[in-house]
């Protein structure tokens, strides 16, 4: 008789993968099913700005840091990868909110979060390739925050994954979870294969509140449809993300940038057959608008976009552990799921693997909805 506990995960975002790879780690047995590719959905489309920068919940901060933390800890084995970098986060407000920027510096500043205000003149000195032009009156620099490329983690996690034996079933469609006496037994595809299992985790984004609906559980959803614009290659030398009032910019491989925003959330058109569209011109004024930021202001010509839903529970806070109501099945949504996915995935799997609760997530239970 084996003793081994064998896990399905569904979802192949970086939520679902890492605690994939950490149960694996750590002895068990793992399927991870994903409704079509890997990093399909959020993960494919994520700015993945690595931070806990303004205001939060202590509880929430205090995970964030700690995700963080482990991706320092990954790049400290090699720092030359080209996916994960730590060049800090540089962020400012909309003219005439200069008093809103120094509150956020001053309340950093309190919760010991490494924070720099900095007038436009100062910020050449402290992170390069900034126009600063762009700064109406003053911006905060946090040199802890980082950035990673999710897609290429998901590559480097799932080497791990296949070496230590994990099972991928790709383009699963919908799978639902199995009930056996109360309990979750296991998972079904759309097609009608079954996967028995000790234990399951539902990680796909914003669906995930349907798939628990479906087993009587309600978890608010109040993600927003959003977009991911990665630009052709352009020579440059930004090392920060940048978080501004018209386009969030941020470093990524290859020479190129990724963009994204909220202010164009209305020209997205969501089609029957769930696809998304938007104005080719609007995409345009997005890269015009990141143009700005640059020093020497380079013409960004976007080389793609991808369209979809940003997971975001109803009350914003993360959803993380075991459902009350069906022992056996587990959790994990969240906005945060670039900078939480590391840690996520690290606690999460020895909730499931021990029984034992993790108490830096006991405010994030899904029972706070029942």
């Amino acid at each position: 008789m084996s003793s081994t506990k064998h896990v399905a995960v569904i979802g192949g975002g970086i939520l679902g993968v890492s605690t994939a790879v950490h149960l694996l780690r750590q002895g068990a047995s793992v399927t991870l099913l994903s409704e079509q590719g890997l990093a399909s959905e959020a993960t494919g489309r994520s700015l993945s700005w690595l931070n806990s920068a303004g205001e939060r919940s202590t509880p929430y901060h205090q995970l964030r840091v700690a995700g963080v933390d482990r991706y320092r800890t990954l790049f400290a084995t090699d720092p030359s990868r080209e996916w994960l970098q730590f060049g800090g986060g540089l962020m400012w407000n909309a003219a005439g909110q200069g008093e809103v920027t120094e509150a956020r510096h001053a309340y950093e500043k309190s919760i010991a979060y490494d924070s720099k205000l900095l007038a436009p003149d100062e910020i050449e000195s402290v992170t390069p390739g900034i126009d600063a032009r762009a700064v109406p009156e003053n911006a905060i620099f946090n040199p802890g925050e980082s950035w990673v490329s999710l897609p290429e983690l998901g590559d480097f996690l799932m080497e791990d994954f296949h070496a230590l034996g994990g099972n991928l079933v790709l383009n699963a469609g919908k799978v639902s979870v199995t009930v056996d006496g109360g309990r979750a037994a296991g998972v079904e595809t759309a097609a009608g294969d079954t996967y028995a299992a000790d234990a399951v985790l539902v990680a796909c984004g914003a669906a995930t509140p349907a798939v628990v609906k479906a087993l009587g559980v309600d978890i608010p959803n109040g993600s927003p449809v959003s977009m991911l614009v990665v630009t052709k290659p352009v020579e440059h030398n930004v090392t920060a993300v940048m978080n501004t009032p018209r386009a969030a910019v941020r470093p990524n491989p290859g020479n190129t940038f990724a963009l994204d925003h909220d202010w164009y959330e209305e020209r997205i058109t969501e089609h029957a057959d769930g696809s998304f569209t938007i104005p080719d011109e609007v995409v345009q004024e997005l890269a015009d608008e990141s143009s700005k930021l640059i020093a020497g202001n380079p013409e960004l010509k976007p080389a793609s976009w991808k369209i979809g839903y940003k997971p975001i529970p109803g009350d914003g806070e993360p959803v993380f552990g075991e459902l009350g109501q069906v022992p056996g099945c587990f959790v994990a949504f969240t906005h945060s799921g670039a900078t939480l996915g590391l840690i996520a995935g690290e606690l999460l799997s020895g909730e499931i693997l021990t029984g034992e609760k993790h108490p830096m997530l006991a405010t994030f239970r899904p029972g706070r909805f029942s």
